[in-house]
């Protein structure tokens, strides 16, 4: 409740017009001016008799008020952005937010209100906007002041007018948690690309700033790290871009830690290091698909590619075999001569697969191509072979340079083997990406449930088989092979019936997808890979993913954060195959998760960048404004345990509002009114007595 106070002030309540009593006021002044000018008598008792009259017709009173004073409002504002937890800036803006508001309760005539400024997202410190929704429940005339406890980076600082008026003529003062002005160094990253063509280049622009220097210059060390790799250091021009080149050698994520070197006196090197992930794509997909002879299998694997935009398929199919030459002029052939020199050594490095559909050594391709083959896949290459009766006979690719690359043989004798069966997932084959959740297929380990999809009627029986089968037959005998040559792979389908799949027959089956999986897990795409740890940050999370085709407990991982801290983390069994953790992850920069034989990389972005963009506590963003709206900036950190936070007094508005160890808040005297008194100072009863006298004291006087 306010003090009770009584306020007495003389008031005017006009009989008349103000217009009609000016203009009789102008009458009278005409009429006695003359008599002044010649000092007649009784002149002097005219202008009082005058006087009186317009001192009655103006109505004057005593009104006696009583008030109720309302307390002045002060306005806290504690700032707990990302950036307020740099150094000691925490504790020194709870210590002066403690000391501020004891200060407060000892004056009975003041009301101090504390906000505080969270984290908003991306958009930076939101100070100017938390002030507008306090100021909007505190009446204008009762803000005695406004206290900003921030370390002055603000990002939604309005213009000049627009917050002086928002402080309605209250001084601001800035409590800033530092010495003083401040220096940083900051490492920008101009512009980086999320995606990037594998076999080309990708450029980073960055640059690396000092703030808070007076004049700098110079140059700065940049150790730049690609995915573990060891690190190399580039010197970089102070605040000038840098163009940065990375090459994308494969498929996936690739990580890029960047650290500037750390400026001597800096508050905080926490954005001295970004950490970029660029995803690599493959442009367009070069396959060079070689059918062996026409049969009904071929136009599958034809619409299969050509289905795809991102392929570029290159398709020979074998018509006519060298030994059956029938010595038909060139000229008067349309077909086209088959490029073998040109596609198996010129080119062939440039394609992401190869596929050979039934292909058999018939003198086409010589020796020293095949073996081009053979070394193709060796030095990173991808081969998809699809075999049928030709596997098993005297021409054979078995038999040629390839088959030491080749996941498995025909068996001698009786190699192939016609009659209808069902292909079945393998247990291998339940956990491998490649067949995993294929539509219609047999449960794991399931021997009397027979899979959804359609039949097949022919095979080749294999032997000296190496590899992972994923698909076999009822029998148990391997139908699809794939294997990991030097740096390639091979994948070796030992039947030419999948076409039936996509004919539809007895319901078809899921032809397109495994053939798509096949080709993408030989071009070594990420996402097929059997035996692979992935990890990515997400929402403030490190998310942990193993594939894994081996049996056996899930085990733990080793996570190290961007500050080296360890730790070993269990992982939980999803699905088949497949084990995950999530921890948190709320330091920004580079993650590092290994699970013995593998290693993972993570980028955590900040999750507010404005607020890592500048760390410094610095008075150049609120100082001008302080300073206008009569309010001061103080520095807390003085080396003392609680800090230096100012004495806080009342002071009135037209005096000072601080000094060099306190703050003042205005006092505003706003109230409410509770009662309301008047009395005429000049009733009629009075008033007319009063100038029947004067007029007759005068006409008296002008008679004597």
């Amino acid at each position: 409740m306010g003090v009770e106070q009584a306020v007495a002030a003389v008031r005017f309540e006009p009989l008349l017009p103000p217009w009609l009593l000016g203009l009789l006021a102008a009458i009278s002044l005409a009429a006695l001016l003359p008599a002044v000018w010649r000092r007649a008598r009784g002149s002097m008792l005219r202008v009082l008799c005058f006087a009186l009259l317009l001192l009655w017709l103006a109505g004057p009173r005593l009104v006696q008020e009583t008030r109720e004073m309302l307390p002045d409002i002060g306005l806290l504002v504690v700032d707990q952005t990302a950036s307020m937890q740099v150094g000691q800036r925490t504790q020194l803006a709870e210590a002066a937010r403690a000391a501020i508001e004891a200060q407060a309760a000892k004056l009975p005539d003041l009301e101090l209100r504390t906000i505080t400024v969270p984290e908003s997202g991306n958009a930076g410190t939101q100070l100017f906007g938390a002030m507008r929704r306090a100021l909007a429940e505190i009446p204008q005339k009762r803000l005695a002041g406004v206290i900003a406890v921030t370390d002055g980076q603000v990002h939604d600082l309005p213009p000049a007018a627009q917050a002086q008026a928002l402080l309605g003529g209250a001084p601001l003062h800035l409590l800033i948690p530092a010495k003083g002005e401040e220096t940083d160094r900051r490492l920008r990253v101009i512009e980086a690309p999320s995606y990037g063509i594998v076999g080309r280049s990708v450029t980073l622009r960055v640059a690396i700033d000092d703030l808070g220097v007076a004049h700098p210059g110079g140059a700065a060390g940049l150790t730049i790290r690609r995915d573990g790799e060891p690190s190399h250091v580039d010197s970089v021009p102070i605040g000038r871009e840098q163009v940065l080149e990375f090459p994308m050698t494969r498929a996936g994520p690739t990580v890029i830690d960047l650290q500037a070197e750390k400026l001597p006196g800096e508050v905080s090197t926490l954005n001295n290091r970004a950490v970029v992930s660029i995803n690599g794509v493959r442009d367009r997909l070069r396959v060079l698909l070689i059918s062996g002879e026409p049969h009904q299998g071929e136009r599958t694997w034809r619409r299969l590619l050509k289905a795809d935009p991102s392929v570029d398929l290159v398709h020979f199919t074998i018509l006519r075999p060298p030994e059956k030459d029938d010595l038909t002029p060139l000229n008067e052939l349309a077909l086209i001569a088959f490029p073998v020199r040109e596609l198996f050594q010129e080119k062939i490095k440039q394609f992401d697969l190869i596929i050979l559909d039934r292909f058999q050594n018939r003198g086409l391709l010589p020796v020293p191509y095949l073996r081009n083959i053979a070394e193709y896949v060796e030095d990173g290459g991808a081969l998809l072979l699809s075999v049928g009766p030709e596997f098993a006979g005297g021409s054979s690719i078995a038999a040629t340079p390839l088959g030491g690359i080749l996941p498995a043989h025909p068996a001698p004798l009786h190699a192939v083997i016609d009659g209808p069966f069902r292909p079945r997932v393998s247990d291998l084959g339940m956990r491998h990406p490649v067949t995993t959740g294929l539509a219609g297929a047999n449960g794991p380990g399931s021997k009397e449930v027979e899979p959804g999809w359609g039949s097949w009627y022919r095979r080749i029986e294999p032997v000296d088989v190496h590899g992972q089968t994923l698909l076999s037959s009822p029998e148990g005998d391997p139908l699809l092979v794939l294997d990991r040559i030097g740096q390639g792979r091979v994948a070796l389908l030992l039947s030419d019936q999948i076409w039936l799949w996509s004919r539809g027959h007895q319901g078809g089956g899921p032809q397109a997808e495994l053939l798509r999986r096949v080709a993408h897990w030989a071009m070594q795409q990420p996402e097929l890979e059997e035996d692979a740890l992935t990890a990515r940050v997400e929402h403030g999370k490190l998310l942990i993913e193993r594939r894994s085709t081996k049996e056996g407990p899930p085990g733990t991982v080793k996570i190290t954060d961007p500050d080296g801290r360890v730790q070993n983390v269990p992982l939980a069994r999803s699905e088949a195959g497949n084990a995950s953790a999530a921890v948190p992850a709320p330091a920004p920069g580079l993650w590092q998760v290994s699970d013995g034989a593998r290693t993972a990389y993570a980028a955590a972005e900040a999750t507010n960048p404005l607020e890592f963009a500048d760390l410094r506590a610095t008075a150049s963003v609120l100082g001008t404004l302080a300073r206008e709206s009569g309010g001061s900036v103080h520095w807390l950190d003085n080396g003392t345990q609680g800090g230096a936070v100012p004495e806080l007094r009342r002071v009135e508005a037209t005096t000072h509002n601080s000094g060099a160890n306190w703050i003042g808040l205005q006092r505003r005297y706003d109230h409410l009114t509770t009662g309301i008194a008047t009395l005429a100072l000049l009733p009629a009863w009075l008033a007319l007595p009063a100038l029947l006298g004067l007029a007759i004291l005068a006409w008296r006087r002008e008679g004597t």
